[in-house]
């Protein structure tokens, strides 16, 4: 069972998207498709006021479900449902404002790392968060 992880809060994100709107998420519901060019490190040359557009991704092909829960999302309380590709990569697009932003996948429900974070944190529940730095 997923234990609610709780962080300090970080205001001003928001979702970029094309899709409806989900009311789990802060904004509007992730952006489907993108460039696939932006790699999980977090380069991006896109703004958004004072934020960057942020690539989240996470390879689950078999995953009935995907969800991105950070401090950005004030964890599980609004977490980012990823849109599936053919290939069984399953990805959002985030604006977050400049600074650090921890973060972490759930798979079906499941708590998972990101394979291609290489930045982490220990977290107060034995495991690691995430983190992704916004210049």
């Amino acid at each position: 069972m997923a234990q609610k992880q709780t962080q300090n809060q970080k205001s001003g994100s928001k979702i970029e998207t094309s899709a409806p709107r989900n009311p789990g998420t802060t904004g509007a519901a992730p952006r489907t498709g993108g460039s696939s060019n932006n790699s999980n490190t977090g380069s991006s040359s896109s703004t958004s006021g004072n934020g960057r557009a942020q690539v989240f991704s996470i390879r689950a092909p078999g995953a009935s479900t995907v969800q991105l829960v950070g401090d950005f999302t004030q964890w599980q309380d609004r977490p980012i449902t990823l849109q599936k590709d053919t290939d069984g990569t399953w990805k959002a697009t985030v604006i977050l404002p400049p600074g650090t932003h921890q973060y972490r996948f759930l798979v079906d429900g499941k708590w998972c790392d990101d394979p291609a974070c290489k930045q982490r944190s220990p977290n107060p529940f034995g495991g690691e968060n995430m983190m992704r730095q916004v210049a």
